[in-house]
């Protein structure tokens, strides 16, 4: 399996050459960039994303994925900016929410990429039928966008009553959405059941991963072994997903300290197991 990495580490911070270059020191051999515009101002692509782009260009390193947008604004949603929901029952709220998918979408334009990692609705969402049927005319109109692009989007399992695994399962197939796959978030899994039992629900759809631990008590996004998850059977499981998805640790920010000597412990940790 491909050892890769999430920019998310460095997600309050402007991305920049060298972060990725010290990701590839760490071990990454493909990176999933975080679509945060006080990350990756993905609208700005005459600088900052042609800079990016020039880094993928001569490192010869593929960008496996971006996460598409939770915010639009360059706060993290600190100013009261409302999140970036497809799920939205607002007609306009939904319009605003998939053109700001679409900006980042056109990052595959100067940076191709393979994935879209996509969410629906946010955290702690409740299930409603018109939520359902409205994330399913956004991810209608935003795979007709991506596919030219050679983009293909992938729904996370979260932790709210629209992307649990049932229910992302039952998406894919009432839509007839074939083209659309799944990111397997492992520790999302671990929090919401069980990694066991929601990979045998989405393991046929499972083409990419975040990968990350905790306690099972709040979504912490530690480096693998430092929560509860058990990772050699979550690593065994991974192996035996059809699609050879590639082990991608998205780490939260305040983890970062020693971060190449971090990577490297976590990758021979995961290939160990």
């Amino acid at each position: 399996m491909l050892k890769a990495m999430s920019t998310y580490l460095y997600v309050k911070e402007r991305l920049h050459p060298g972060l990725l270059d010290g990701l590839v020191r760490g071990g990454a051999q493909t990176i999933e960039i975080f679509a945060a515009r006080q990350h990756l101002d993905y609208a700005n692509r005459k600088q900052h994303v042609r800079e990016i782009a020039e880094w993928f260009r001569t490192s010869g390193v593929p960008l496996n994925s971006v996460h598409s947008p939770m915010f639009a604004d360059y706060e993290w949603g600190r100013t009261g900016a409302p999140p970036v929901n497809v799920a939205s029952t607002d007609r306009a709220a939904r319009i605003q929410a998939m053109d700001e998918v679409k900006r980042a979408l056109e990052i595959a334009e100067q940076i191709p990429f393979r994935f879209l990692v996509q969410h629906l609705g946010t955290g702690n969402e409740t299930f409603d039928d018109r939520k359902f049927e409205a994330a399913m005319t956004s991810i209608e109109h935003l795979r007709a966008f991506a596919k030219p692009l050679g983009v293909r989007i992938l729904l996370e399992n979260i932790p709210n009553e629209l992307a649990t695994p049932d229910k992302l399962v039952e998406f894919i197939q009432a839509s007839h959405f074939d083209d659309v796959g799944v990111c397997f978030d492992v520790g999302h899994a671990h929090m919401m059941s069980s990694v066991g039992e929601a990979f045998e629900i989405l393991k046929s759809h499972i083409r990419s991963t975040h990968v990350h631990d905790n306690a099972k008590d709040k979504d912490s996004h530690l480096w693998p072994g430092n929560g509860s998850i058990d990772w050699k059977e979550a690593v065994e499981l991974l192996r035996s997903a059809p699609h050879t998805p590639p082990l991608l640790l998205e780490i939260e920010g305040e983890e970062k300290a020693n971060t190449i000597e971090k990577m490297g412990e976590a990758f021979r940790k995961l290939e160990a197991a």
